[in-house]
């Protein structure tokens, strides 16, 4: 009725006209409201006899796409969890859930160029005890945050997959990159925010979606192969982040993800050459953010933080470390997307926009120079 929004109902008025509305439910008249699950409750990522996943095998140094080795670990997970149960929006061969489909074609559900509606279905899935991976461009979840936004509130356990990140995705252009995703999943209450950078911690990254119930999960996937640099056997947690370079002679401390992680590799190379050091940390996992980790290795390395990132400067990863970070006085520099991206190849654009391995050289040796 008009000017009842924002106002609570009298419960036994209320119940009673429900009850005459609703006939047909009037034994519930007395009852407590409905309650949706309840967080560390549901869905229970049951497993069936099996109670180990085999993910797949991966060798160091081999060329695959993160967005592949997700089709690849979800495909194997439905195999353990039967709950498991995969929606895209026309765009399963690019987020490769078309894996999954092949594998599971009664657990696949194509909801073609409907965002809005594929996210609905997703909640309403999870909510009967179902496993819910949605997939699509990063970019193009953007077009269902409301329903996202409001899963949240609803404490809904769906699990987000966005492909195509950033400016790396080259050629299709700034329409479909996603360059604002890691500010709008990370502003979600109870989220978890992941962006592994190679194949290994891909599949075990989706793994620990599943097992995640406190809200929902987010994976960032890139679009091009980059090498397997992490062994089988190697553990991800929710929560952590990877030393991948250190030494006692660091002049600065490097936090990447995703496709910036190999830019500071080169870096790191490069630098070394020059018999200067710096340590090299990847931040698979963005939220929540490992503050204890990233601040050792950081005072260990003059004080001195570098971020970079395929993402819009503001609420990225620079930024969360920034805020997380405020109050220790240490120097951070933040390599960012900060001005909207052209068309153009993969390397040429991180290049131009400031976060490929020329640009983290400048900024340590610049970082000297104020030292």
């Amino acid at each position: 009725k008009n000017n009842y929004h924002g106002k609570a109902l009298d419960k036994q008025p209320a119940l009673q006209q429900l009850a005459a509305t609703f006939p047909a439910q009037q034994a519930y008249a007395g009852t407590t409201a409905f309650k949706p699950h309840a967080p560390n409750s549901a869905p229970l990522a049951e497993k069936s006899n099996s109670s180990h996943t085999t993910l797949p095998a991966y060798t160091l140094g081999e060329l695959i796409s993160t967005r592949k080795a997700y089709g690849q670990a979800l495909a194997a997970l439905g195999n353990t969890y039967p709950a498991i149960i995969s929606l895209d929006a026309e765009v399963s061969n690019s987020t490769f859930a078309e894996i999954f489909k092949q594998a599971h074609p009664n657990k696949f559900i194509e909801c073609f160029i409907a965002e809005q509606n594929m996210v609905g279905m997703g909640i309403g899935l999870n909510q009967c005890d179902k496993i819910t991976f949605i997939s699509t461009f990063g970019a193009f979840m953007t077009r269902a945050h409301d329903q996202i936004r409001m899963a949240a509130i609803g404490q809904s356990t769906i699990k987000l997959v966005g492909s195509h990140a950033g400016v790396s995705i080259g050629e299709d252009g700034p329409s479909q990159m996603a360059l604002e995703d890691i500010a709008l999943m990370c502003a979600l209450p109870n989220s978890i925010v992941l962006y592994p950078c190679d194949a290994v911690s891909a599949g075990k990254l989706v793994e620990q979606m599943v097992e995640y119930k406190d809200g929902i999960g987010y994976l960032r996937t890139t679009r091009g192969a980059t090498p397997v640099i992490y062994n089988p056997d190697e553990q991800f947690s929710i929560g952590g982040c990877k030393i991948l370079r250190q030494s006692n002679r660091d002049v600065a401390c490097i936090v990447a993800a995703g496709i910036t992680v190999f830019e500071s590799l080169k870096a790191y190379e490069e630098l070394k050459r020059q018999n200067v050091f710096i340590a090299v940390i990847d931040l698979y996992c963005i939220k929540p953010f490992d503050v204890a980790t990233v601040s050792t290795v950081a005072m260990a390395s003059n004080n001195r933080i570098i971020t970079v990132e395929d993402h819009y400067i503001q609420g990225g990863i620079g930024q969360t470390i920034c805020a997380s970070l405020a109050s220790t006085g240490m120097q951070i520099t933040n390599l960012a997307i900060t001005q909207m991206p052209q068309s153009g190849k993969a390397e040429d654009l991180l290049n131009a926009y400031g976060i490929s391995a020329q640009h983290i050289v400048k900024a340590v040796m610049l970082s000297r120079v104020r030292l």
